[in-house]
């Protein structure tokens, strides 16, 4: 792998590494324990970071497509983890969004999370 040297000579290096470490490190802290804004918080900053890394190596044109992309796989997993903790037959929306204890609530700050996501991604799309 070459090393990336910008006009100056000197040597570039990437951000990106260290805030998908944090990004990770709080999303992860933030479902486990349940401090939910916390886990909404590291999940958008670990899937900023990614969509960072994507642009910069040039893997993506545009940061927008890998965060509306990332934001809509977040939001699929996060409703998969809810449907498999409610019973269907007697689904009350609005007694799992008052009190959203447990695994539920966990699903819900991934649904949360991709949302945002999705939702800064794809004006960038329909602008561009």
């Amino acid at each position: 792998m070459s090393e990336q040297v910008d006009a100056g000579g000197y040597r570039r290096a990437s951000p990106w590494p260290v805030f998908v470490a944090l990004g990770f490190a709080l999303s992860e802290l933030g479902i486990f324990v349940g401090l939910y804004p916390v886990a909404v918080g590291g999940l958008l900053l670990l899937a900023g970071s990614v969509a960072g890394i994507l642009r910069e190596s040039n893997y993506a044109t545009d940061v927008w497509r890998p965060l509306a992309g990332l934001g809509a796989v977040l939001s699929v997993l996060g409703l998969a983890i809810v449907a498999t903790q409610i019973d269907p037959t007697t689904l009350d929306i609005l007694a799992v969004v008052a009190d959203p204890g447990g695994i539920v609530g966990r699903g819900l700050a991934v649904v949360g999370a991709g949302v945002i996501l999705f939702a800064v991604g794809l004006p960038g799309l329909l602008l561009e």
